[in-house]
């Protein structure tokens, strides 16, 4: 196994024990809704620190039901994932067209002079064959 797989089963292994380890430890099941929202958490408390606060804006969409707001957020996270690994796959494509066309652009060997004396062998009885230079 590389390197690189072993980071990658690693990473792996503990965002799925940062899913499930909440679930099995049993974390808030003492509140009403245990897993809401950061939105919904924040909206609870600055209601008990001052009951007549007025939030400043209001959603410019509220969702019909929490089914429909859960379903949104999918579909917004999933066009988020979509456009990063459209970018990663872009770079990573770049990246290997670039180096394949370094591989090609690489000088081959310059072929020798013509003025250049060529390398000549004698065969068994001591004499020099004819040689063509090219």
């Amino acid at each position: 196994m590389s390197r690189n797989a072993k980071i990658n089963t690693l990473l792996l292994l503990i965002v799925a024990a940062l899913a499930v380890l909440p679930l099995a430890l049993g974390l808030g099941d003492d509140e009403k809704e245990p897993f809401a929202g950061a939105d919904a958490q924040a909206e609870t408390a600055i209601t008990e620190i001052n009951p007549d606060y007025e939030p400043w804006f209001s959603p410019l969409y509220e969702p019909p039901s929490g089914e429909v707001e859960s379903a949104l957020f999918a579909l917004q996270a999933a066009l988020g994932a979509g456009v990063l690994a459209y970018y990663f796959g872009l770079r990573k494509g770049r990246r290997q067209g670039a180096e394949i066309a370094r591989s090609q652009e690489a000088p081959a060997p310059a072929p020798a002079p013509a003025s250049a004396p060529t390398e000549q062998t004698t065969d068994a009885e001591g004499a020099r064959p004819e040689t063509e230079q090219v």
